[in-house]
This record gives C-alpha cells, sequence and structure tokens, in this order.
C-alpha cells in the first residue's frame, strides 16, 4: 500500500518544485497544503489519513493534543534541526519518528540588514509617498557608519551580522547570557556586560538567541525603556524574545524610533495586531529563512529523510 504525505503551510505553493518528489512516487503519495490551518479539529481531519507529513519550521505546532488524534502519523518531517513548536516527547509517546533537516545562516542574516537599512533610511515612507505622487523627500536618513550595533546574542546569525556592521564602520557590542570577553574579542565585538548596559548605549539593537526558558522576555519592559529615543530593535529572531506588550507601548508613546519585525506570537499576525497599524514598524511576515537555498535544502532533505525512513534508517532525528 502506497503511503501518504502531507506538506503543510505550503504558502507559496513551491514545495514541489524546490525537490525531486519524483523520487518517492513508487511509495508516496505527496499533497500540498498551501494555506495555514490553525483549527487543530480541521488540521486533524486533513491529515488523519497521512503516515508522513512535512512542516515549515514553526508554522503549525504538533502538540501533544494533535498527535493523539493521529494514530497513523509514523514520521514528522520538520524544516531546520530544532523546532520549539514540536512536542518531542509526545512524539516519541505515540510512535512518531521526527527528522529536520539544515538550515543556512545568511538568509536571516540579508533579512535583518533589510530591515535596518529600511529604518534608517525610511524605505518604505519614502517609496510610499513616490509611488502616490506624493512630497518628493520627506525624511532624513540616520547613518550606519559610527553608529552603535548592539547584538543580544552573539552565536552563528548574530557573528555574521556583526562582520557586516563592521563592514558599514559601525561599533559593534553584544550581550549574551554566556557571552565572554573571549568570544566576544574573537569576533571583534566590544563586550557589554549587561542587557541593560547594551539597551541604554545602542542606537540599532538587534535579537539573535535561541528561545529558550531562560531568554523568553529577556529584553523586557525596563530595557526597552532606557534604549535612546533615536535608537531602532530588529527581531528576526523569536518574538518570545521580547516582552511584546512593552515592546507595543514603546512604540506607540514612541519613545524609541522604531523597529523592524520578522518574527510574532501569533503567525499569520491577526489583522487587527497593532504592529499592522503603526507607522514606526517595519514588518514582514517571517521571511528571514524564506529564500531559494534555503528551501532547495529543506525540501530535498526532506525527501532524504523520508526515504533513509523508508528504508527503516531514519537521518537526523530529533530527539527529545
Amino acid at each position: 500500500m502506497r503511503r501518504k504525505c502531507v506538506i503543510l503551510d505550503d504558502y507559496q505553493d513551491v514545495a514541489l518544485k524546490f525537490g525531486d518528489w519524483n523520487r518517492l512516487r513508487r511509495e508516496v503519495d505527496v499533497k500540498t497544503v498551501n494555506h495555514h490551518i490553525s483549527n487543530e479539529t480541521v488540521l486533524a481531519t486533513c491529515i488523519e489519513d497521512a503516515e508522513i507529513v512535512v512542516i515549515m519550521r514553526e508554522r503549525t505546532p504538533f502538540l501533544r493534543p494533535l498527535f493523539e488524534r493521529l494514530p497513523k502519523l509514523r514520521l514528522l518531517v520538520t524544516t531546520g534541526m530544532r523546532n520549539m513548536s514540536v512536542d518531542l516527547a509526545a512524539a516519541t509517546a505515540h510512535g512518531v519518528t521526527v527528522c529536520g533537516t539544515r538550515s543556512a545562516e545568511h538568509p536571516p542574516t540579508e533579512l535583518t540588514w533589510a530591515l535596518i537599512l529600511g529604518l534608517a533610511r525610511q524605505i518604505m515612507r519614502e517609496s510610499s509617498e513616490l509611488r502616490a505622487n506624493g512630497p518628493w523627500q520627506n525624511t532624513v536618513g540616520t547613518d550606519l557608519h559610527g553608529r552603535r550595533l548592539g547584538l543580544v546574542g552573539l552565536g552563528r546569525i548574530g557573528t555574521e551580522v556583526a562582520r557586516i556592521g563592521q563592514a558599514f564602520g559601525m561599533k559593534v557590542q553584544a550581550w549574551s547570557p554566556n557571552l565572554t570577553q573571549e568570544r566576544a574579542d574573537a569576533a571583534g565585538v566590544d563586550f557589554i556586560p549587561s542587557r541593560l548596559m547594551l539597551a541604554e548605549s545602542s542606537d540599532f539593537l538587534s535579537m539573535h538567541l535561541v528561545l529558550a526558558p531562560q531568554t523568553r522576555g529577556i529584553l523586557g519592559d525596563e530595557e526597552l525603556r532606557r534604549m535612546p529615543a533615536h535608537a531602532f530593535l530588529i527581531n528576526t529572531s523569536r518574538a518570545a524574545l521580547v516582552d511584546q506588550r512593552a515592546l507595543i507601548e514603546v512604540l506607540e508613546e514612541g519613545r524609541i524610533a522604531g523597529a523592524g519585525l520578522d518574527v510574532f506570537e501569533t503567525e499569520p499576525l491577526p489583522s487587527d495586531h497593532p504592529f499592522r497599524r503603526l507607522g514606526n514598524v517595519l514588518a514582514t511576515p517571517h521571511i528571514g529563512y524564506v529564500s531559494s537555498d534555503n528551501y532547495r535544502t529543506y525540501f530535498s532533505e526532506a525527501i532524504e529523510n523520508i526515504t533513509e525512513w523508508l528504508k527503516g534508517t531514519p537521518i537526523r532525528q530529533i530527539s527529545p
């Protein structure tokens, strides 16, 4: 009997184009769902016959109640090797193998800089006015050269962001719970001993931490309110790293110049959310990892994962 595979949240309807799914045609029927299904009952009905489900990052959570509704599910493939929205213990308890794929650092790094540049030069406003035949030149841009770029996190992506900031002539500084003077020195970055000091002294403050219980809300009301009035916050990592209520308040009050955001606590972002209307927010729909290179890796390795699982030799397994 042929296995059934469902690829969820294929928003751009491109999953089948970025991998050689014909490799599976003799054993697996593959279908895609190109819209988000937020209702658990509707989702369970959609994939109830699937032995294999492929999910894109954290677009659709797989928690214990959903696993309980899917007795036929045996393989869950997630893009990336870390997915906080999958209950790995529940997967194991229900006999579901979870496998991941590689994910490149350069796409989110590049989007971080798109947001920084967009904010600094007021690209959204200037472009909108030009298209509307409005006033010619409305704003005075913020220079990057000589400004302080603060990084909350100096891992692989944070280090790449730092390198580009240095190329722009920025003074780069960083803090994280585990950052040492030695690691900062190796990256040519100033080590700042506290996140409050980092917030106070940065013209651009960018988030680059992994979301974990100890990092949730690590940038809170006090840090946000101590940022300079001319400063910008950029978050292409995870929304929950920043206290969202406090962020909305400082943006509404104009206490900071603006924010560049690619990640949100609820995705897709609700239609009435303040981030959709605030003029000092440059927001993108979680596209930091959405690039042709990453998609080729995601779907080609998803196919490899399925192929090896069918042989009884699963690869890239993610354990609780």
